[in-house]
């Protein structure tokens, strides 16, 4: 197509033009009537002076003093630019791809440079040098000899619908050059709705040199605008040459001497009405957006600000874990995504990675349960708004019998989504329902929130106990329960379905008390009790010390040893009498790598460490084990598990946590979703449920707080930890013997403290917590990309008055050096199975060298220090 502005036709109100011609029942022609339908035939020139866009001011660049992730970008590695709207997904050497919800809009944005008396063309994507991330904006440095470029990008979180995403670009270089942008109009909805082939470009001419392109598609009514003040057209094939693909190209001429201080902006704005379609509709969209950069740089600082400053944040002497505490809160945030088409709603979207040459970006859909699951950190930091718009999404879609959903896609107005299998996949939608507005209320107290829904509440409890096996617990007939494939057979009751069932027939109980239906919670609590009792019958195995992982049909018992029992420990009351065993195998090298907890034990016939659901590393199933580790008395293993999230933070997607590892190397799979929601969150659960011990029970006035913090911490803090309509600050400081725990409430009446530690004593707004004589500290760190499982493992702690005993393992022939603290200064100290030294560190602080035996693989070791 070849057009340029003086070929156009203005937008008219046909509905004021027949106003015009009405009089007394007939259309006449008037002056005013005839005015208006000659603009019919006036070139656009004629009816819109279409000024030049204008760059704008270096103001609106991110200011390095902001808090920010930097490091040197690693060109292979993904980032994430996440908004309500729209989305920048690419690679760290900058090369990116553009979405405005539900559409993408071009792919494989790079630059080349040629500058003046300069004859080699730079390719500036292989010169990508450093990341910073902020919580609003992500700004990739290109560094070469004659320049330095900044590509800044973000996704507005305030503005008009079609505002999904900007980039800036800054440029400082010794000589003139000329900046080709490159790029694939792609114009492709997202999977599955059906889009056209391609594209048809058509460059406009403002005023001037310049102008934007407009991006058309057979149906007019979806159309998108692209343009970067002062640039020029590249290559535009005409219509008459041979069909060829050229990628669409914008040309900007950068002197230093005049254009030292410009920031240009990549404007992208998208219409979705015929009306708004028009080259005078698109120009002024773009035109405005070029108007509001700054404040749109502004508003999302400001937005992120405000998310942290206004939200649970912690201190501890370990500054890498308070940061990618913050980071999690922000990464989850940046998920909320508005629905499309009419906007009207926001919920959370399980994640995002560039989608390549596929129309998928990642799991950029809504998903039930990874919301759900995720809902528990976000209710943990206070995101009350955030949880009641979940849960108001996922009960608009309920089926009619009950059923919560499991995927909705951003194009399922536009398919036959009912007709596809993902909408119900999954049957753990439904229990968890009832567990996220559970723990929704027992921090919020927000009782009227529980009664406005509890209709649906019930309709979902009646599906979840109408199917069930004939042991009466919850089965997955009606959709998977976690694997969507195993070996040999799909199962048809796992553990994890039936420790879901528990919990959430526990939860429905409370949710059924508070709103006075007396009736339903007590069964629902019997039916908590007889699935308890249930499962302890049908799934541990005494000659095993473990519990299976599925029940099927037929009555056999699948025996696997997998990670899923784990679950049981999200609430204290399901938590499995026969663990010990089984903890154990989950923090040695069996299930236990350097980055993360395997699925299944690396001993099960058909492991597999690079498959989904045979043998992979997720960063959920480590913080399950996180959780479940430190509420079973197990803190040193609890905390390498939880730090191993805390430090995935940083290697991959800068900020987010990604969804998968190999179980063998240390090293993502190829289409693991960078940008992953439920990751991010099992950074903040294992931190506030499981380290810091945290409970709430808010209609009750009490707060739990049964805290394991690492030995080498002398004190900490937790600052506005929600409870109810206010918050609870909480400070934790070593007192010799005891950790005292002092709170100060704001808005709110000071919630009792209490603890599940033995010896725990609450007085007034204190409580006093014995430590144990002696405590061991462990550090963590990620190992190098590539390696395999090497780090110590302690596979069992005991505390006895008189004796603390270490269970541990480490590869054959392998020194260790462990570190003591002792609580009670001047005991006296025997170590058995290991030498004990003093330390620089302080005389409260001993070191533990312990000689692992010769052998193959790992190797265990006990070691007894007793006084």
């Amino acid at each position: 197509m070849q057009s340029d502005a003086a070929g156009g036709l203005a937008a008219v109100d046909i509905a004021s033009l027949a106003a015009a011609f009405l009089d007394h029942g007939r259309f006449q022609m008037n002056r005013i009537a005839l005015a208006l339908l000659l603009l019919l035939t006036l070139p656009l020139s004629a009816q819109t002076t279409m000024q030049p866009l204008m760059p704008v001011s270096s103001a609106a660049m991110p200011s390095q003093g902001d808090p920010n992730i930097s490091q040197q970008a690693v060109p292979g590695k993904p980032f994430s630019v996440v908004g309500p709207r729209g989305a920048l997904l690419g690679q760290q050497n900058g090369k990116y791809e553009a979405w405005i919800f539900p559409w993408k809009i071009f792919s494989d944005m790079r630059m080349t440079v040629r500058m003046k008396n300069y004859a080699v063309p730079i390719d500036v994507n292989k010169h990508a040098a450093w990341i910073d991330v902020h919580p609003y904006a992500t700004t990739i440095t290109y560094s070469h000899a004659n320049f330095t470029i900044r590509q800044t990008m973000l996704a507005p979180k305030r503005g008009p619908n079609q505002d999904g995403a900007l980039v800036l670009y800054q440029f400082e270089a010794v000589r003139p050059m000329d900046i080709t942008f490159s790029l694939h109009p792609v114009m492709q909805r997202m999977w599955p709705a059906n889009s056209p082939d391609a594209s048809s470009p058509e460059w406009v001419k403002t005023n001037g040199h310049s102008g934007f392109y407009i991006l058309h598609l057979p149906f007019p009514q979806n159309t998108a605008a692209l343009a970067i003040p002062d640039a020029e057209p590249g290559i535009l094939a005409p219509y008459q040459e041979r069909a060829k693909y050229w990628p669409l190209q914008f040309v900007l001429h950068y002197d230093p001497a005049k254009d030292r201080g410009k920031v240009y902006p990549l404007l992208i704005t998208f219409s979705t009405s015929q009306q708004a379609s028009s080259k005078a509709s698109l120009y002024r969209s773009l035109a405005s957006l070029d108007q509001r950069v700054s404040s749109l740089v502004d508003a999302n600082r400001v937005y992120y600000a405000h998310l942290l400053e206004t939200h649970t944040s912690i201190d501890t002497p370990d500054a890498r874990l308070n940061q990618a505490f913050a980071w999690a809160i922000t990464a989850m945030d940046q998920l909320r995504v508005k629905t499309t088409p009419d906007f009207n709603e926001e919920a959370l979207t399980a994640g995002f990675v560039a989608s390549g040459d596929a129309a998928r970006p990642g799991f950029g859909w809504f998903f039930g349960r990874d919301a759900l699951w995720t809902l528990f950190a976000v209710n943990s930091y206070g995101g009350f708004q955030t949880s009641r718009q979940e849960i108001d999404f996922l009960l608009h879609r309920q089926r009619a019998n009950g059923e919560i959903m499991h995927e909705w896609s951003q194009t399922a107005d536009l398919v036959a989504w009912k007709s596809l299998p993902y909408e119900y996949a999954s049957a753990d939608s439904t229990p968890l329902l009832q567990m996220a507005m559970n723990d929704y209320y027992t921090i919020s107290g927000d009782k009227a929130f529980v009664a406005s829904k509890w209709n649906q509440l019930q309709k979902a409890w009646q599906f979840e106990t109408s199917h069930d096996s004939r042991d009466g617990i919850y089965n997955n007939s009606v959709g998977t329960g976690w694997v969507e494939s195993w070996v040999p057979s799909m199962p048809h009751q796992e553990i994890y379905l039936a420790l879901l069932d528990e919990q959430a027939s526990a939860a429905f109980a409370n949710l059924a008390h508070a709103t006075h239906h007396d009736a339903l919670a007590q069964a629902a609590a019997a039916r908590a009790s007889h699935i308890r009792a249930t499962i302890e019958r049908e799934y541990y195995m005494p000659s095993l010390k473990f519990y299976a992982f599925s029940h099927n049909e037929d009555g056999s018992v699948d025996k696997t040893a997998t990670i899923f029992p784990a679950v049981a420990w999200w609430s204290y009351a399901s938590a499995l009498p026969h663990a010990a065993a089984m903890m154990s195998r989950w923090a040695s090298s069996e299930f236990a790598t350097d980055w993360g907890s395997r699925i299944l034990s690396d001993k099960v016939s058909f492991y597999d460490p690079i498959s989904y659901h045979q043998g992979s590393v997720w960063p959920l199933f480590t913080g399950w084990a996180a959780v479940a580790e430190y509420r079973s008395g197990h803190p040193l293993a609890g905390y390498a598990a939880m730090m191993q999230n805390v430090d995935l933070t940083w290697p991959q997607d800068p900020g987010d946590v990604t969804e998968l590892l190999s179980g063998r190397f240390y090293q993502v799979l190829g289409r693991s979703t960078a940008h992953q929601l439920w990751s991010s969150s099992m950074v903040i659960s294992p931190i506030l449920r499981g380290m810091f011990g945290l409970e709430w029970d808010e209609p009750h006035g009490r707060l739990y707080v049964s805290p394991s913090l690492p030995a080498n911490w002398p004190e900490a803090s937790i600052d506005r930890l929600p409870f109810g309509k206010g918050s609870v600050d909480l400070r934790f400081k070593r007192d010799k013997g005891s950790l005292i725990v002092t709170e100060s409430a704001t808005g709110v009446d000071a919630p009792q403290l209490a603890s599940r530690i033995p010896g725990a004593q609450s007085g007034g707004q204190q409580l006093h917590i014995p430590l144990p004589a002696v405590e061991a500290f462990v550090p963590r760190h990620l190992p190098n990309p590539g390696s395999e499982t090497h780090q110590l493992k302690v596979i069992g702690e005991l505390h006895t008055a008189r004796s603390y005993t270490l269970t541990l393992s480490a590869p054959a022939g392998e020194q260790m050096s462990i570190p003591l603290r002792e609580n009670i200064p001047g005991l006296d100290l025997h170590a058995d199975g290991a030498e004990m030294s003093g330390s620089r560190l302080g005389d409260d602080v001993r070191t533990l060298t312990v000689d692992f035996p010769a052998g193959q693989g790992y190797v265990d070791k006990t070691v007894r220090i007793s006084w």
